[in-house]
């Protein structure tokens, strides 16, 4: 049995694919791609029992077969090749591989892919539609506020929220929360359910920059499917957290100051809060803003001065640099907002350019204690 195919298209499928083989695998097939061709199709599959992606791809073919090839070994040949047709030829007593270039031949042990694990399939499943640019942009400004709490599994994903027509994705550490809004979902169903980080990671990676994407989901997986790929995951089994009940309703002090200056300025004073909080503190009041920061333990001590607008009291609030400077990566726009309603409440970041009309986003971070 043999194939042929472009190397660096073949390499191209493998890199995505790969994504989805775990570092410890608990079977050793599963450091394995599964090559399944059936009517010239060759289909590559790839998973750790949580997370698996296929991925399929045109080849010449003589015949329909499947076989387990080591992911390593084949990975580095082909990133060592320069682009060229390579033929693999598979015994089909012993499931050896020989593949073929242009520069000589190399062998390796391939393994039945009758024993690789079965993909899940989507059936008995509700599904939605979405452009990959909505998708996409709710990964980017939500699975950096995940958790790594494994003792808190359900903080370890992204919440999200089918309601018909509208996505809310939600994500929070209980240090910060960002919630964000898009009202461009084609569905007929209301549901929500949990989604690990390492799947988002990598559907964040495969992603194609606008085209449509298909999600479909039960009680235990959920499916992705767009262009020739499909990514299933297992759905995080535990109840988020009631995330409205931390978000404060009335912040009667509201600062707006220009996003980048603001962010370049946690930067520089991050360097001499303590290494341990990464507290910086807020004095704001009217047209200006102080941000300053001390380690008392080094004898280090910044201070720096921005003009801001501000409406409310005089305020002077603590929060973790790192965080701020974070979620102010991710937030578009020139300017943006953030509001307080008392230094022990959490504080709430919004881009001043409101989202068009279809998307909202929303971020919180809670202060810490200031050194008296």
């Amino acid at each position: 049995m043999k194939f042929s195919v472009s190397s660096s298209e073949l390499l191209k499928q493998l890199q995505i694919a790969s994504g989805a083989i775990g570092s410890n695998p608990v079977l050793p097939i599963l450091e394995d791609f599964l090559f399944k061709i059936e009517n010239k199709k060759l289909t590559i599959a790839a998973t750790d029992l949580e997370t698996s992606i296929t991925t399929a791809i045109e080849v010449l073919a003589d015949d329909d077969f499947t076989v387990a090839i080591p992911a390593k070994i084949l990975l580095e040949t082909l990133k060592a090749l320069p682009q060229q047709p390579v033929t693999f030829t598979i015994n089909e007593e012993n499931y050896g591989i020989e593949i073929t270039s242009s520069y000589g031949k190399y062998r390796l042990a391939g393994e039945n892919g009758a024993e690789f694990p079965n993909i899940p399939e989507p059936d008995t499943v509700d599904t939605v539609k979405l452009n990959s640019q909505y998708l996409l942009e709710a990964i980017n400004k939500t699975v950096f506020a995940t958790s790594s709490d494994e003792l808190r599994p359900a903080m370890t994903g992204v919440y999200f929220q089918i309601d018909f027509n509208k996505l809310t994705c939600v994500a929070t550490d209980a240090h910060k929360l960002v919630k964000i809004t898009t009202h461009h979902l084609a569905g007929e169903v209301a549901t929500t359910f949990i989604v690990p980080k390492k799947a988002l990671n990598l559907l964040k990676n495969a992603l194609p920059a606008n085209d449509t994407v298909t999600i479909s989901f039960n009680k235990a997986n959920a499916f992705f499917a767009f262009g020739n790929m499909n990514l299933v995951c297992r759905l995080i089994d535990a109840r988020y957290p009631d995330y409205n009940a931390v978000i404060p309703v009335d912040n009667p002090n509201v600062m707006v100051a220009n996003r980048a200056d603001f962010q370049n300025s946690l930067k520089r004073i991050a360097i001499y809060a303590n290494k341990t909080t990464n507290q910086v503190v807020l004095d704001v009041s009217d047209k200006s803003l102080t941000v300053s920061a001390q380690d008392l333990d080094f004898s280090n001590e910044a201070t720096e001065q921005m003009s801001c607008t501000f409406d409310g009291a005089p305020l002077r609030i603590a929060f973790n640099a790192k965080f701020l400077v974070e979620m102010l990566t991710v937030l578009d726009g020139e300017e943006v907002r953030m509001e307080f309603s008392t230094p022990s409440r959490a504080g709430i970041l919004t881009p001043v350019e409101a989202e068009n009309n279809d998307r909202e986003i929303l971020m919180l971070v809670m202060p810490v204690m200031l050194n008296n």
